[in-house]
């Protein structure tokens, strides 16, 4: 019986690389397309900073936006992220079972759980935020400061 592919680092993902004599028609002028071919490059350059560290994008945004609104619920979180409150519980079972967020009760409702970074999780976080930015510096680096800001306004502005 097969193993199933981890969860943890791309499926035989590679870069989505113009292959030169092609005639790419109309997906030249498609926004979607060349932000599918950079969302590649950037995932891939994201597995690189976090290789053998059970990370994958969605988990390190949580523990990010975790770290940054201690207290934070379940529900928020999974609206941060653009997930269900069911993918939300599950996303935050994993970091309490690894130890790296816990849930403590909300001091505004006794009723409701915020989740709080551990001491491991910060650690963690910190670590990864210094790898993630680095590699994330040398994929951009095409990119003139300027460009990069220019380019963060547009991406804003296209998905809001």
């Amino acid at each position: 019986m097969r193993k199933p592919p981890s969860p943890h680092r791309p499926r035989a993902l590679a870069p989505i690389e113009r292959i030169p004599g092609v005639d790419y028609g109309v997906l030249d002028e498609l926004l979607g397309y060349s932000l599918r071919r950079a969302q590649v490059a950037m995932f891939l350059s994201f597995h690189r900073a976090t290789r053998g560290l059970e990370i994958t994008p969605p988990r390190f945004s949580a523990l990010v936006i975790i770290g940054a609104n201690p207290g934070l619920s379940q529900s928020t979180l999974g609206a941060v992220l653009g997930i269900a409150r069911s993918g939300a519980m599950l996303l935050a079972d994993w970091m309490v079972e690894r130890r790296l967020v816990e849930r403590r009760r909300r001091p505004d409702d006794a009723r409701a759980w915020g989740l709080h970074l551990t001491r491991r999780g910060a650690e963690l976080v910190d670590k990864m935020k210094r790898a993630v930015a680095a590699e994330e510096r040398r994929q951009a680096a095409r990119l003139t400061a300027p460009e990069r800001r220019t380019l963060l306004r547009l991406l804003e502005k296209l998905a809001g």
